[in-house]
């Protein structure tokens, strides 16, 4: 089977051609979002997460650190305003976490914090 290149496949062109007309700060802001959410979802902020066993903190840990290391990296190149809104974002699925944890980590080791320093 060979290999199918994008100058042969019309919807592969336009899905390019889309990509292409996307600022990158939308794509980052965009895929922080989604961070946020799956994030929210694992850390029991859904409204109905903990009956449908969504609660999963180890899943929270995971995504909330994508987003912090997205958040830090990206922050000098999208702008004070999109920064700020992603932080204020992270830091609140972080408090989020430290109160659904049984025994919450200690301060400064929590999901994120080695990128954003310690939240309390």
């Amino acid at each position: 089977m060979g290999t199918m290149t994008t100058e042969n496949d019309p919807i592969a062109q336009d899905a390019t051609r889309d990509i292409a007309d996307v600022a990158a700060v939308e794509v980052i802001t965009s895929a922080a979002v989604h961070l946020m959410s799956a994030a929210a979802v694992k850390c029991g902020l859904a409204e109905d997460a903990v009956e449908k066993e969504h609660l999963d903190l180890d899943e929270a840990r995971k995504l909330i650190n994508a987003l912090a290391a997205l958040v830090t990296a990206s922050a000098p190149d999208i702008g004070n305003q999109h920064a700020r809104s992603l932080r204020d974002g992270l830091r609140s699925l972080q408090l989020a976490f430290r109160e659904a944890s049984v025994y919450p980590d200690p301060l400064g080791e929590g999901p994120g914090e080695k990128y954003t320093g310690a939240v309390s």
